[in-house]
């Protein structure tokens, strides 16, 4: 199957460009994506365990674009949200000051325990998969499967202590809740 579109980057918006897939006889031109490349920035080849499968199709090819610190884009700074805390049933979570309180008490979380606990009570009652959990809480690059959501809610659970460790409910072959 000839490919009969030329091989380009067309800016879609300033800082985006369009991807596309090419034919694997056709190759990049790594030369003319280095014109699109911030100055001082480095590509190196992505390992292949980082990238997406299409099933049935050939594996993926990516690049890491690394630049450097001082050469990024500033984004703005969000003012902080007039209510900081949300609360739902025993647990209180501060976002702005990154501190979960479970009646009054606070908890020692890291960052991934947090991140999931803070996800949960703001989506009271609602079934996520570990899938969802994984790509919400971890990332998209997360290698990973949803063993890592178990072992991390067992430890939210011991946390939050006997009394309250009922707010994380299992859902059975699908995933967790939280249920204040």
């Amino acid at each position: 199957m000839a490919h009969t579109q030329s091989a380009s980057l067309t800016a879609v918006r300033p800082g985006r460009h369009r991807l596309r897939a090419v034919e694997p006889d056709e190759g990049v031109d790594l030369a003319r994506v280095a014109d699109f490349l911030p100055p001082g920035a480095t590509l190196l080849p992505a390992p292949p365990h980082t990238l997406p499968t299409l099933p049935g199709g050939p594996p993926m090819v990516g690049y890491l674009v690394l630049v450097p610190a001082d050469q990024q884009p500033r984004l703005p700074v969000a003012a902080p949200a007039s209510v900081a805390v949300e609360e739902q049933g025993p647990v209180a979570i501060d976002g702005v000051r990154r501190i979960a309180a479970v009646d009054g008490r606070a908890l020692d979380l890291t960052y991934l325990e947090f991140e999931l606990l803070a996800h949960l009570v703001a989506n009271p009652h609602r079934v996520h998969t570990r899938d969802q959990l994984v790509s919400t809480v971890w990332g998209y690059g997360h290698v990973g499967d949803g063993r890592t959501v178990d072992v991390h809610v067992a430890r939210l659970r011991r946390k939050l202590g006997a009394e309250h460790r009922h707010t994380i409910q299992t859902v059975r072959r699908v995933g967790y809740k939280y249920a204040p």
